[in-house]
């Protein structure tokens, strides 16, 4: 395992959100790294012999059509059809800027080609990286294997035991993990750090599982980890069914090719946030000096037990010997599970509420200034450009880990300022849209629900709100439903792809008997269902900017409507 850092960070990459940051566009405009594709698109080319036969597919209309799939998915708000159309146009000569400028005949590719050449590997690097990731998901889920952690550690071991090479944050909890993942990155980062993330699901792209220095793995860099592990992952499989268990999970793999690529890269840090539960995900095999529990409430409960206690019990797991361990604020029958685990591991609590807490809130423009005190210090005025209560809170307990990560000193206050400026969390109070308002929310449990309708009567202040929903299979749909009810004027209910997902009739029925028939509309897909939402929103005699649509009830949803309004994570 010897990969280079271009091979996991490349400079190449396009507006998908991997590689080096997009400069930002003007709406309708152009990302500035896709202008020189663009322009070279411009250069005429040899008009093609009319009488020559025709040998089978022509290369330069095969390469001319992975730029134009290069151009519709990178544009930040979608492709120019003028841009397009230019691409799809004929061209006349091979010469570049150059050859123009000096009359001299070209020597050697042309610009077109170039770019031609490198959206065509694009497209290459994609269709591997998908190859890998349908490969991956053929195995078994995670909840469908036996409790251990034997298959990953031995798959680690054979590769050396990179896990250990870096320090880390283990995150656990049932709301709020990513945000806080997110957020403890940024700070680590802005101290110099080089910082491997770990969170799941993914939005868009499956690379975004695996984070190096705040970026998606490149997609060389996917590739790469997946060879570098693949006969390791098999040998692992082997040792597993010979003893009667099952091969890794998807979700094993994934783990064991994230520990891999950050020790490869090499990263500073680590920030990992586990799949589910806690003493059983794949995860846990790390040795973390700081772990975060995030509030607690009902999830997953065919897996993790039917009380919070039960689930309690699963996620206090992470908490290690000697580890400093954040808690957010819980139910008191899960802060009971957990401070006797931490007790028993003579663990150090950091206790929302007694060593840390949210001192003030004040509401702005794209998000919110708060204070917080922390064991060593009062953080005032930082300014968080996220929206809601539960993430002023998710960036206190991200900054409580951070001061025990950096061995529980103050920091620097500007330093933390800085960083929360630069914090995101695509998919959670998302605003996609404007004039109706749509925004989309991850919220897919009732404690989730609570906080997002509590967060969109805080930040929002809608007059008029009309809600999108899915959900998977397996949630309580009643539960989340009965919590949005009262502040949503009417639900769509929309299926998603996947066969996890729910069925639309399931939901509708579900959603009418918490709203009443007059409430719930039906659309097969999600893009005529925000047009229907938008179109009750709008109906309103709401001035434009108090009426909102709401798409919520799934991280697969989210991603789905990022997607449909061409946001990338």
């Amino acid at each position: 395992m010897a990969n280079e850092h271009p091979a996991f960070f490349g400079d190449d990459e396009d507006a998908h959100g991997h590689g080096d940051r997009v400069p930002p566009a003007e709406p309708g405009g152009i990302p500035a790294d896709l202008l020189p594709y663009l322009d070279a698109a411009d250069e005429p080319d040899d008009a093609p012999d009319s009488d020559a036969p025709d040998d089978g597919p022509d290369p330069e209309a095969e390469r001319a059509a992975a730029l134009r799939a290069l151009v519709e998915h990178s544009l930040l708000v979608g492709p120019d059809p003028s841009i397009l159309a230019e691409i799809d146009g004929d061209a006349d000569d091979d010469w570049d800027e150059d050859d123009a400028t000096t009359g001299e005949e070209p020597t050697g590719p042309s610009a077109h080609d170039r770019a031609l050449d490198a959206a065509q590997a694009a497209v290459a690097l994609d269709a591997r990286v998908d190859e890998i990731y349908q490969s991956i998901i053929d195995r078994a889920p995670e909840h469908r294997v036996q409790p251990s952690l034997d298959r990953v550690r031995t798959a680690l071991d054979i590769l050396g035991d990179p896990h250990t090479a870096y320090p880390a944050i283990h995150i656990t909890g049932t709301n709020g993990k990513t945000s806080t993942a997110r957020m403890a990155d940024a700070l680590l980062t802005a101290f110099g750090m080089r910082v491997g993330r770990f969170t799941s699901p993914h939005l868009l792209d499956v690379r975004e599982r695996i984070s190096l220095e705040g970026e998606p793995i490149s997609r060389e860099g996917f590739i790469a980890a997946w060879e570098d592990v693949a006969p390791y992952i098999s040998m692992a499989d082997d040792a597993s069914t010979a003893d009667g268990g099952p091969r890794l999970s998807f979700f094993e793999v994934f783990t064991v090719m994230a520990y891999a690529a950050f020790a490869d890269y090499p990263v500073d840090a680590a920030v990992v946030e586990v799949g589910m539960g806690g003493q059983w995900d794949a995860t846990n095999v790390l040795d973390a000096g700081v772990g975060v529990i995030t509030p607690i409430g009902l999830d997953h409960t065919a897996w993790l037990g039917p009380t919070i206690a039960d689930i309690a019990r699963e996620k206090a797991g992470i908490i290690a010997p000697g580890q400093i361990t954040v808690i957010a604020e819980q139910p008191d029958e899960a802060l009971d599970v957990l401070l006797e685990r931490a007790r028993r591991c003579d663990a150090i609590v950091r206790l929302e509420g007694r060593d840390y807490e949210v001192l003030d809130r004040q509401i702005g423009v794209g998000g919110q200034l708060v204070s917080i005190r922390t064991p060593a210090a009062v953080y005032e005025d930082v300014f968080i450009p996220l929206f809601g209560e539960h993430q002023a809170r998710n960036a206190a307990a991200a900054l409580v880990a951070v001061e025990a990560f950096m061995g529980g000193r103050a920091l620097d206050p500007r330093i933390v300022e800085q960083a929360m400026m630069t914090a995101t969390s695509p998919g959670r109070l998302h605003v996609v849209r404007t004039s109706p308002t749509i925004l989309v929310d991850a919220a897919h449990n009732p404690a989730g629900a609570r906080t997002l309708r509590g967060a969109l009567d805080e930040s929002f202040g809608f007059a008029h709100a009309v809600g999108v929903y899915s959900a998977m299979g397996d949630k309580d749909a009643e539960g989340v439903l009965a919590e949005v009810e009262p502040f949503l004027d009417h639900l769509v209910v929309t299926q998603m792809p996947g066969e996890r997902a729910a069925d639309v009739d399931d939901l509708r029925a579900v959603a009418e008997d918490v709203f009443g028939p007059d409430r719930v509309d039906v659309r097969e897909g999600l893009a005529d269902a925000v047009d229907r939402a938008a179109e009750l929103a709008e109906a309103s005699t709401d001035p434009s900017d108090r009426s909102g649509v709401v798409v919520f009830g799934s991280v697969a949803l989210a991603g789905q409507m990022l997607a449909l309004a061409g946001k990338r994570p």
